[in-house]
């Protein structure tokens, strides 16, 4: 691609759109803070951006995104930078835009059940501003007290409560976009029905910032479940764990979150969190299932079908959790599990996913693969939407290894949940990591028009260059 050099004068014209206030080089911002705008969670790339460019509204996104079209200036979006797939790296320098600044929650409307807000509302505290008035808003990455909803709009995020509510995309109603070319456009309209035209909407979400820049949602909601229970279920063989994932939907159970977590995942995670729990050396898995509703009874009804289809297993004593700061912690330790194994080693994060009943195929697969390439894998994720979170770490593997002869065994692993009618990943994106997998799971014919829609949306390539399928 032919991208220009970002000059001073270009520079001087961003200040005069956000104030000098918002925008930062290398040369007058403190290293560290800066540094971490070429990083994200993804092992330990680092791509150093040109300019940092903090705007504060869609006219001024619109402005600065034309000036980066006329003038062949790369434009990488970035939210909290907590992504796994490297989707938010500049890796061809030029402009990060920044979208901290465009925090709002501009409105929630629960006459009609729906919210407008800007993609630098934390998850979080969108969920929790809206359980304020007795609503829900669903998809819960394990980093929602810090991931921005535009990041979760551009990988569609999932989460724990995926398995019975959806993911982001399940939830957007119209977006507002800044294309390449700075025209600022709705994709469709604030209804739940919507037959007219292409789905823009939905091409935008996951798009990883390819085709534009978000800058407002309208998000449907559900009232708030005012109920829940949750047990943490212990198994004496990890294959059983996955297997009881397919049997408990087969009962007519579907649990608001149903979580994998091996021996190790939940260890380090409870040591890293410092918060106490048995494990007895027999245990090699465990599950986390909730249930949740606005009938107590019915739910321990369920409960009840639960304990029923566990029997079949060998599992050890299950621990209902009886109280909310119990809850708490087991969900806690849950969602640190991707920090503890960070906290414990380098690693590689690989997010698999199958149909649910697969799950099992797909474990026993990547261990024995792990087996014959000489790599340890800690492995965790949302069973009950068949998403398998693979870590494989470091370890003693030498340099060799680690930066080329691992793509063998991953191929591998990617190759396997494509023959158990899965795909490369479930909520991660393909972003920078995985690009060079894509292939495996999309054909050419695909691909083709994945590049025909990009040629249409940013003709001059500015938007996020270098990730998904491109092979620059």
């Amino acid at each position: 691609m032919n991208f220009q050099v970002l000059t001073p004068a270009l520079v001087a014209h961003f200040e005069e759109i956000v104030g000098s206030a918002y925008v930062f080089t290398a040369q007058r911002t403190e290293a560290a803070e800066y540094a971490g705008y070429g990083r994200d969670h993804t092992e330990d790339l680092h791509y150093a951006p040109d300019v940092v460019v903090k705007p504060a509204n869609a006219n001024e996104v619109s402005q600065i995104v034309r000036l980066c079209h006329e003038h062949h200036i790369p434009v990488t979006a970035r939210g909290a930078g907590t992504g796994l797939s490297g989707g938010a790296l500049p890796l061809h320098q030029g402009l990060v835009l920044s979208t901290e600044r465009l925090n709002k929650i501009i409105e929630i409307d629960e006459r009609n059940l729906q919210a407008t807000v800007e993609p630098g509302v934390i998850n979080e505290v969108f969920q929790n501003a809206v359980k304020a008035v007795g609503l829900f808003y669903p998809p819960d990455p394990a980093s929602k007290g810090s991931c921005f909803l535009g990041g979760n709009l551009a990988h569609s995020s999932g989460g724990p409560k995926a398995v019975k509510y959806g993911t982001t995309r399940d939830y957007v109603l119209n977006l507002q976009v800044v294309l390449p070319t700075g025209d600022i456009i709705w994709t469709a309209a604030n209804t739940l029905k919507n037959s007219t035209g292409y789905n823009l909407t939905q091409l935008m979400v996951g798009s990883e910032g390819t085709l534009g820049i978000i800058t407002k949602a309208v998000f449907r909601l559900l009232p708030f479940p005012r109920h829940n229970i949750l047990m943490l279920v212990p198994f004496r063989q990890e294959a059983q764990a996955a297997e009881a994932v397919a049997a408990v939907f087969r009962a007519g159970i579907i649990p608001s979150g149903m979580e994998f977590m091996e021996r190790e995942a939940i260890a380090w995670s409870s040591d890293y969190l410092q918060i106490p729990l048995t494990l007895t050396e027999d245990i090699t898995a465990h599950l986390l299932i909730e249930l949740d509703g606005q009938d107590i009874d019915q739910l321990y009804k369920e409960a009840e079908q639960v304990y029923e289809v566990l029997e079949r297993y060998d599992v050890g004593e299950i621990l209902l959790a009886d109280n909310a700061t119990q809850k708490d912690e087991l969900w806690k330790i849950r969602r640190n599990i991707g920090n503890a194994v960070r906290y414990n080693s380098v690693y590689k994060e690989e997010d698999t996913v199958v149909p649910r009943a697969e799950l099992a195929t797909l474990l026993r697969g990547v261990k024995e693969i792990g087996r014959r390439y000489g790599f340890k894998s800690v492995c965790y994720g949302h069973a009950g939407d068949g998403n398998l979170h693979v870590n494989i770490i470091r370890g003693d593997l030498d340099d060799e290894m680690w930066n080329v002869g691992l793509r063998q065994p991953i191929t591998e692993i990617f190759e396997l949940c494509v023959k158990l009618g899965g795909t490369i990943s479930g909520e991660h994106g393909i972003g920078l990591v995985q690009k060079g997998y894509i292939g495996i799971a999309l054909q050419k014919a695909n691909l083709d028009l994945m590049r025909g829609i990009k040629q249409v949306f940013d003709p001059h390539g500015i938007m996020n260059p270098g990730k998904i399928w491109t092979t620059d």
